[in-house]
């Protein structure tokens, strides 16, 4: 869960970039760095660039890289990403750089610039990264909308196949190695297996759509050029096929976090999407191929939507559980200064607070 990357300097003047030292950079990152720079003509001395460090981040460290071109004023940019420590936990880094530069085939989001150890080089999107209030708006949730069910449609090699239920397993086991008794036992870890075999059952049915997933779609990971209302989906460090249900419960879950307040772990499900809002949402994402529809077509989208909509909101369950257990197995890994154990307390509490709501008090 990456959370913002900010590309420049707001209108109002304010930024949310801090000056950095080069001395951030490993050695094998600013060898591509100057590599590349050496290979732009416009490029005025490849040696001479500046580091600004991108706020807001809790699994990466991301930098802008900026040198200035011949023409003065106007400069060439770049993004650094260097994987923040034990990350890996959580995912396949090769599996993630397949999905980036297929993505990256496919016309979505940056290029693949340059590969080290520890980090990668990308290109530059000149686009403005959303804020939380953003995906309250009517305009840009209905962008986002239109763009999900585009990148659902995906032609993206390998199984297609969930893999929610396998990821939740993985991440179970390993948060019941990394914890301490005492945390295990105040998450009831111990009966969290039976939880997840109970929900795939609850929640698998036949003919559920599966799409090829983004599965973290944070405000932090979609940007918007300005001009054109272009949205632009980034970070795949998760994505891989699921039932759409869960992307769409995802994003709604999403809604109740602000990263970039004071206390950015506190979660307010009062901002949770209302019923309209979410039918909104689904109408515009299951009409976005085909156009408008009519007579039986319509009768038919009707029935699709009302499906989609009782799937996603039981499909929020599972999307509380993975990301506290994202939060118990980040808090002995990750050094990032974020309040993890707290996260993980309220996607918990959500979790046994809404499972009897939505799939009945005998489950």
């Amino acid at each position: 869960m990456v959370a913002v990357e900010i590309d420049e300097i707001n209108s109002d003047g304010n930024s949310n970039l801090i000056e950095n030292n080069q001395n951030q950079i490993p050695v094998e990152g600013r060898k591509i760095l100057h590599s590349l720079a050496s290979n732009w003509d416009d490029v005025a001395d490849p040696e001479t660039l500046q580091v600004l460090q991108l706020k807001g981040a809790m699994t990466n460290q991301v930098y802008q890289i900026d040198w200035l071109t011949n023409l003065g004023s106007q400069s060439r940019k770049v993004l650094l990403r260097i994987y923040g420590e034990g990350v890996d936990v959580f995912f396949n880094r090769d599996d993630e750089i397949r999905t980036f530069e297929c993505m990256s085939r496919h016309g979505q989001g940056p290029r693949l610039l340059g590969r080290f150890s520890n980090g990668r080089v990308e290109e530059f999107i000149h686009a403005r990264t959303l804020s939380a209030a953003d995906l309250h708006d009517i305009e840009i949730s209905t962008l986002i909308a239109a763009k999900l069910r585009e990148f659902h449609d995906l032609d993206m090699p390998g199984p297609k196949n969930a893999h929610l239920w396998q990821r939740l397993r993985s991440w179970l086991e390993t948060a019941q190695e990394v914890c301490f008794p005492e945390e295990a036992k105040q998450f009831q870890l111990e009966i969290m297996a039976e939880e997840i075999d109970n929900l795939e059952k609850k929640l698998s049915h036949d003919n559920q759509p599966i799409g090829f997933c983004h599965n973290d779609l944070q405000y932090g990971n979609i940007m918007i050029e300005e001009e054109t209302k272009a949205v632009t989906i980034i970070d795949y460090e998760y994505a891989t096929f699921n039932p759409v249900a869960y992307d769409l419960a995802n994003h709604f879950c999403e809604m109740a976090a602000d990263y970039h307040s004071d206390t950015p772990h506190i979660l307010d499900f009062n901002k949770y999407p209302d019923f309209e809002k979410r039918k909104q949402f689904v109408q515009k994402y299951l009409n976005t191929k085909g156009g408008q529809a009519s007579g039986q077509d319509a009768e038919v989208l009707l029935l699709d939507v009302e499906q989609l909509l009782q799937d996603v909101e039981k499909y929020t369950l599972a999307s509380h559980l993975i990301w506290g257990l994202w939060g118990i197995i980040s808090e002995h890994v990750n050094e990032i200064d974020f309040n993890y154990v707290e996260y993980a307390k309220q996607r918990f509490q959500q979790y046994w607070l809404k499972k009897a709501i939505i799939l009945g008090s005998s489950n």
